[in-house]
């Protein structure tokens, strides 16, 4: 839910079936019976909690499973994994998509070089490894030496390595660890040349936001309070604080640069370019607007600060600066953002460096004594080249239509690294020389696919309202519009956050084996700028489920597909939009397949981060809000009786962003309400030892997008009457 700079914010499945005679073994009957099984699902006790919202009474019986680690809770786990993990088992294309997908993703992925002091930093996965290992090399595009390996981190590979930051004179390195998937992040330090590791240690920081220092004296970071132990998924991360610690010195002693912000406000630091000065964004999550603030890391002025912007007028994105001129994108007077310039000494003043264009602004950084912006136009990228006064130099030429990312380094760097990546396109990796724009190709992943096997496009549809709304749509050359191709409609539509094209494995399996995929840009992304967003939070979120409602019906209409073969997947706040549009519109797809979803909409701003989502989905605690959100909330929305589509929930056990209890009190209801048969089971399948989707292992990763894979193609291709 919230993105690292700024932070604005993958698994599915349940359980089912047991014969008329349940197996005690946990064998499965042969796989022509799987069709004629009747449902038997755990019991799931009923509370009688019943809570009162301006005058309505809101029974909540599953109460109880907000309790993630009570014997009554983990029971209720491992009796629905007993029940979902042979029948995922046993699907009888289960075995070969599981191979497929090994052989899809067996070949060398690398991330993005970051350069620091003369030497580039990245992780490279050879294949199959369960996580990817850290390596420097000396050139942008060397092999380098093995830094950091994270499989030696745990046994089980639950141990993953979350974030890591080379020091400015590349030296020193902070790497962060995650444990079970967990947003925590538990911080040590390394000597580059020495592989030795430095005392010191930082564990109060959540979501990796740390920054070096100038010379790597020590870092800036946001603090925490940490949960007792057994609250880690109750406690609200409400409040935060920025911190300077210095190497070789107590973390007890750490300075706080700036106090506690209140609560439902966010701040995060990033450095300047002298590394000198340390910026913070404090952001209002209710107004979604920003204050910034600029201290003094050095000398006797150190802790001094300056109110740069105030107000909360707009958001302000630090880009970076060139001495006391500080860049930031900002939506100020600009729905689709614009780049601005600050002087330090004239605080308030703006002086706008590139207009509103008619692509959204996505994100700019200061490179190469040069400002790269990148912009979406529709929801694919283009890049321009800016000199520092913003004319433009050049539009960047991309290997195509795609998605372009990075771009990270400093001013005085002329050389800078960037992804690109397309629904047949396996990410690569490019060098872009900034001052001569000329571009050289690193790594390109051999993953054996031929673009010309497939087609790629955009196609519009109307929403309920009128609102045109664009989707990509991919599938192999040649596919026939006679409405049974099986169909993977893909949606998100919320705070901000744009689908572009990307390959995946698990979506290419899906195409490989005949199916469409269709990715909509649903309003409430970030896709179209301030007012795309705003047209799908809060009172008008019901547009998203129209959006994605209305997608399913184009395909429809255009014979891509039909009911009987059409499923719906989403994480996260794409799992809300699963759950939301499967209960509205029960009659309209074949599969749902919601993702640690948010799925308690009146309780969900109670569990750890879950206060900072109100600005997109409002409050409980708000009448006009309430009325909204209990209108759509899939928990509150299950009616008896009705026939759902064939569903898998899925979750980890320790999601401590999405809390599990949503999806765990999501399947408790639908298997007591829905009508459920052999043709269409209500599953969650819970992963252990994991979060929101994190730092997964290889081999975790594989196991799940196999049994999605298999239970979505199995019912879509039954085919079968509809209710």
């Amino acid at each position: 839910m919230l993105r690292r700079r700024p932070p604005r914010a993958a698994t599915l499945l349940v359980l089912l079936c047991a014969c008329s005679a349940p197996p005690t073994t946990g064998e499965l009957p042969p796989e022509a019976a799987l069709t004629t099984w009747t449902m038997s699902y755990p019991e799931a006790r009923l509370g009688e909690v019943v809570d009162d919202y301006h005058g309505t009474a809101v029974p909540d019986p599953y109460r109880w499973l907000e309790e993630p680690d009570s014997p009554e809770t983990r029971a209720w786990v491992e009796a629905q994994n007993a029940l979902s993990g042979p029948f995922l088992e046993s699907l009888p294309q289960r075995a070969e998509i599981r191979a497929r997908l090994e052989e899809l993703l067996d070949h060398e992925r690398y991330s993005l070089p970051r350069q620091r002091g003369g030497r580039w930093f990245f992780t490279k996965n050879d294949g199959l490894q369960e996580q990817a290992p850290l390596y420097v090399a000396e050139t942008i595009d060397g092999e380098g030496r093995l830094l950091l390996d994270p499989n030696d981190f745990s046994a089980d590979g639950s141990v993953s390595l979350a974030d890591w930051c080379p020091s400015p004179d590349g030296k020193l390195l902070a790497y962060a660890t995650s444990d079970g998937g967990s947003d925590w992040r538990h911080w040590r330090f390394l000597e580059i040349e020495s592989g030795e590791h430095l005392p010191d240690e930082i564990t109060r920081n959540k979501f990796g936001v740390l920054d070096w220092m100038d010379g790597g004296a020590g870092v800036v970071y946001s603090r925490f309070e940490v949960p007792t132990e057994g609250d880690e998924l109750h406690a609200r991360n409400a409040v935060n604080e920025v911190c300077l610690h210095l190497l070789g010195t107590p973390v007890e002693e750490d300075v706080v640069l700036r106090e506690a912000s209140p609560e439902g406000h966010w701040q995060w630091p990033a450095l300047t370019q002298s590394r000198r000065a340390v910026v913070i964004t404090e952001r209002d999550t209710e107004s979604d607007k920003d204050q910034v603030h600029v201290i003094s890391l050095v000398g006797t002025s150190r802790g001094r600060g300056v109110e740069l912007l105030t107000g909360f007028d707009a958001r302000y994105d630090f880009v970076g600066n060139d001495g006391d001129r500080l860049w930031f994108v900002t939506d100020l007077e600009a729905p689709n953002r614009r780049l601005i310039e600050v002087d330090l000494l004239v605080p308030q003043g703006r002086r706008e460096l590139v207009p509103e264009a008619d692509a959204t602004l996505e994100g700019a950084e200061a490179v190469g004594g040069h400002l790269v912006l990148s912009y979406l136009r529709d929801a694919h990228s283009e890049v321009r080249v800016h000199a520092l006064d913003g004319e433009l130099v050049r539009v960047l030429e991309l290997p195509g239509l795609g998605s372009a990312a990075g771009f990270d380094g400093r001013l005085a760097e002329a050389t800078t690294a960037f992804a690109f990546t397309g629904f047949t396109t396996p990410g690569e990796i490019w060098a872009l020389d900034v001052a001569s724009g000329e571009t050289r190709l690193l790594r390109r992943p051999d993953v054996g696919l031929d673009p010309a096997d497939y087609e790629v496009y955009q196609e519009w549809f109307e929403s309920r309202d009128g609102t045109r709304v664009p989707m990509f749509l991919v599938h192999r050359k040649g596919l026939a519009r006679d409405g049974r191709a099986p169909a993977l409609l893909y949606g998100y539509g919320g705070f901000d956050i744009s689908l572009t094209p990307v390959y995946s494995p698990s979506w290419r399996m899906w195409i490989e084996r005949g199916g469409l995929l269709a990715v909509a840009n649903l309003r409430g992304g970030g896709e179209y700028g301030e007012n795309w967003h705003k047209a799908g939070t809060k009172l008008q979120k019901q547009n998203v489920f129209d959006d994605f409602v209305a997608a399913a019906e184009h395909l429809i209409a255009e014979g891509y597909t039909s009911p009987e073969h059409l499923a719906i997947q989403g994480g996260s706040n794409g799992g809300l939009l699963v759950g939301a549009c499967m209960i509205q519109r029960p009659d309209l797809f074949r599969v749902a397949l919601p993702a640690v979803g948010v799925m308690d909409m009146l309780r969900y701003q109670h569990f750890t981060i879950g206060w900072a989502w109100e600005r997109d989905y409002g409050s409980s605690e708000d009448p006009e809000e309430f009325a909204a959100l209990h209108a759509y909330s899939p928990l509150h929305t299950l009616r008896d009786g009705v026939r759902y589509p064939a569903t898998l929930v899925t979750t980890g056990d320790h999601d401590d962003r999405v809390v599990p209890a949503h999806s765990y009190k999501f399947a408790a209801r639908l298997q007591a309400a829905g009508a459920s048969g052999p043709e269409n089971p209500y599953l969650i399948r819970i992963e252990t030892r994991a979060g929101h989707g994190m730092g997964k292992a290889t081999s975790v990763m594989l196991d799940e997008m196999a049994d999605v894979l298999a239970f979505a193609e199995h019912f879509c291709r039954l085919g079968g009457a509809r209710p």
